[in-house]
Parts: structure tokens; sequence; C-alpha cells
């Protein structure tokens, strides 16, 4: 196939996205470029004249990851030209451009225009870096990711102003930024017409939407505006918010799903530590009263709804005592999942130069402790849930045989096989849990399996 290609002088281009769904959204983005310049698209173990693989900076490895698959795509085709973009390449392009096999390393902004930066595709001796100073990356670029028939993540917001000591965020994406209302709900409804039922917005601190829509640091809009006019985009039946910072999830925000016809009963609320004197070290802006107060108001106003929250567990000076606080703290509070992480140090920023560091082994202990949590959490959450109507939407994955689907309020769900139900709605009670942890649902006395 590659050589028919090659006779056909077609070229071909092949993506991996390491990281958020911000950069999915991106690489989707990037991708619609490149097929506006005549590419064709292809797997990333296939044989292809260009790879772009789009980094990320907050797991630890981003070093490690991104010489995996470097090496994956030499793999794949020895002779092919290899771009590095992402909050990684803007981190330490000199870094990545010496590892064996790169020929290209782009930054913040110069990611955007990549298919400006290609020349004849022959590999270079060395990687070639273009990247701006951060404090370049001042003004917006749409972004929206197609393919998955079911969901697209549409980024309505890039970069933050918030100055939390253990994040490289702001270095990698710059200030905060915003898509303006009107490319929101246009680049909405193209996504609609792809045949997506479910967008999830996405960005880098979205209840900072409205800053710089316009080029300037004022709120043109707020994140309750824009989701209002979004909910009266008829064309797609399901909105989730991605994650949305505490101090900016308001009541007003809580009300409006509460009572949307579109956005869903579910919350991803990032708390990063139970601990007040860890929360203050790591200069986030409130304390856990007002994490707590966020989570009594949403299940108060929306019992069933789904509420995830980050975790950040061996932050510098975090005592046993600490770390207890945010078990403790979790445990007691109605949350439905965890996504924890292991802190890691961070070139250039204020926790990796601060003493008393967490031995890695209790780093990795805490971690465990808090997923068997999560574990938890999730399994009393589903419980909960039993005997409730629910509407699935399922969608086109297919493992040993089922197919899932997540119902509004975030319970996973997976039947066996059947193509024609991919990108379908339908009523569900759920019934029962089984050994496994699935739980089981009847639908037209039909009994199907969920997640």
């Amino acid at each position: 196939m590659y050589l028919c290609r090659m006779m056909l002088n077609t070229k071909t281009v092949a993506f991996h996205t390491l990281g958020c769904k911000l950069n999915f959204s991106e690489t989707s983005t990037i991708a619609r470029n490149f097929m506006a310049e005549g590419y064709t698209q292809v797997a990333f173990n296939d044989p292809a004249d260009v790879y772009v693989i789009n980094t990320c900076s907050v797991t630890q490895n981003a070093d490690k990851e991104c010489k995996y698959w470097v090496k994956q795509a030499l793999k794949a085709n020895a002779e092919g030209f290899v771009i590095i973009v992402g909050c990684y390449a803007q981190l330490k392009p000199e870094q990545i451009a010496k590892i064996e096999g790169v020929d290209l390393v782009l930054g913040a902004t110069e990611k955007f225009n990549i298919t400006t930066y290609l020349g004849d595709l022959e590999k270079y001796d060395k990687g070639e870096v273009h990247s701006c100073e951060i404090d370049e990356a001042d003004f917006y670029v749409s972004a929206y990711s197609i393919g998955d028939r079911t969901r697209a993540f549409l980024k309505v917001q890039d970069g933050c102003d918030y100055k939390c000591t253990y994040c490289t965020i702001p270095l990698a994406r710059g200030i905060s930024r915003s898509d303006t209302v009107e490319n929101v709900l246009a680049n909405a409804r193209k996504i609609a017409a792809e045949g997506a039922k479910e967008i999830v917005l996405t960005g880098v601190n979205i209840g900072d939407y409205g800053k710089g829509e316009f080029g300037n640091k004022r709120h043109a809009h707020t994140f309750l505006e824009l989701i209002e006019a979004l909910d009266q985009v008829e064309e797609i039946e399901r909105f989730r918010i991605s994650s949305i910072e505490p101090n900016l999830l308001n009541n007003d925000i809580i009300d409006f799903v509460a009572r949307s016809r579109r956005f869903m009963p579910h919350f991803h609320v990032p708390l990063q530590s139970g601990s007040d004197h860890i929360l203050k070290k790591m200069k986030r802006r409130y304390l856990r009263a007002l994490y707590a107060d966020r989570v009594a108001y949403i299940k108060q106003e929306i019992p069933g709804c789904a509420i995830g929250a980050d975790v950040i567990v061996g932050f510098p000076g975090e005592t046993e005592e600490h770390f207890m606080e945010t078990y403790n703290f979790l445990n007691e509070l109605e949350v439905s999942y965890l996504h924890v992480f292991t802190y890691s140090e961070r070139d250039n920023t204020e926790a990796a130069a601060m003493p008393d560091a967490v031995p890695y082994a209790e780093r990795k202990k805490r971690a465990r402790m808090l997923r068997a949590l999560s574990a938890k959490k999730r399994r009393a959450f589903y419980e909960s849930q039993l005997g409730s109507t629910q509407e699935v939407l399922l969608e086109g994955d297919f493992k040993e045989g089922y197919m899932s689907g997540f119902t509004g309020n975030y319970v996973k769900v997976k039947q066996l096989w059947d193509p024609n139900l991919v990108n379908t709605s339908k009523k569900i009670v759920l019934k029962s849990i089984d050994e496994e942890g699935m739980v089981l649902f009847e639908e037209q006395q039909n009994i199907l399996t969920l997640a």
C-alpha cells in the first residue's frame, strides 16, 4: 500500500497524542491542516512520510515517552520525517532536538503553522527547532477533535494565569485567553455536522473563559454565558465540562447544569490536596472548606451528579499527617472517583526548589492508597444509582465482543457488540452489580452489562 501511495505521489502523515483532551483537540486540528495540503492520514504504526507526536509535560516520563514514540515512528519507516509539538516541545526544545531521529521541534505558536515548516521531507542530521518565547503565545487558535463519531473535544480556552507552584502549564502554553462565543458555537455545529452527539469542553482553565476573548485581559463573556449559549445548539445531544477549578465553579453554573437540557450531571473539580497547609504551599486559590462546599451544593441541587477529583500525592513537605488529612477528607466527601497523580519535580517551578522532598517509594505508596479509595468511591457511586432510570449513549469501541457507553451521570456501560447501536441513545434501568464490579441493567426486557 505504501508503494502505491508513493507511485501516486500522495504524501502520508501519522499522529500520536500524549496527555490531555486539549492536546487531542489540537492534534485533530493540525491533522485537518495536513489534509488541506493534500496529505493522507494513516495509522501511527503504518509507514508514513511524516510523523507528528504531540507531547505532554504533566507526566514525569515526558522525556521517556517522547523517545519511545520517536522509536516507534522510525520502526514503521526509518526515513519518516519526525516532528515533535506540544507542551514538552515548548519547555525542552533543544533537549528534544538531540533525540536521534527527530527532525523538527515546534513550540506553542509554531505548531499551528506546521505545514509551512515542511520542505522536501529529507531527514535532517540534527533536529531543527522553531520555538517562540512563551510570552509571545498571546493569541488564540481554535481547535476541536473529529474522528470519534460519538464524542468530540472542543477547545474553548487556552493558557493559564494561575501560579501553582508545581505546574509548568503557564510556561508551556502562556497566558489565559479564550475563543469567541461565535467561534465556539460555529465549531460545535461543525462537530454536529460530522455526526458526533456529545461534546466535551476543554481548555487549561475553562472556568476563566472570556479572558482574552478579544485580545485583552478583561472578560468579555463569562463561562456561564458560554454554556448558556451552547445549550441552544440543538444539533448536539450532550455537553460535558471537562474540568473546572473549585473557586470558579459558582452556584450559578451548578444551578444552570441542574436545569439544562444538554449539559450532563457530571463535574470534574481538581482538589490536589485535602490539607490546607499543602494547598497554601501549592498556591491554590481555595482551601478545603470551599471545596467541600462546592461538592455539597452540587449534591443538593443534582443528587445523582458524578463528581471527579484530581489529587497530587507526595508534594514537598507533605507529611504522613498531611496525607491522612487528604485521605480522610476524600473518604468522607461525596465524590465519585479520583484521578491520582504522583508528584514529580519540574524544572523552573517553585516546588522543585522546596525542601523536605517526600521519598519516591512513599509517594507511590500514597498513590496506591488513593487509587484504592477511588475504586471504593466509584463502587459506592454505582450502588447509589441502582434502580434509577438513565439514558446511555453507546460508542463505537470494540473490546472482547463488547461495546461501551456512558450514562449522563458518567456510569460506564457495556453490552454485546452491535454495530447498529453505535452512536445511539437508549433508556435503561440500573439493576445490580456483579462480582467484577459491572452493573447490570434492563432495557426492553433485555439484560445488558455496564462497566
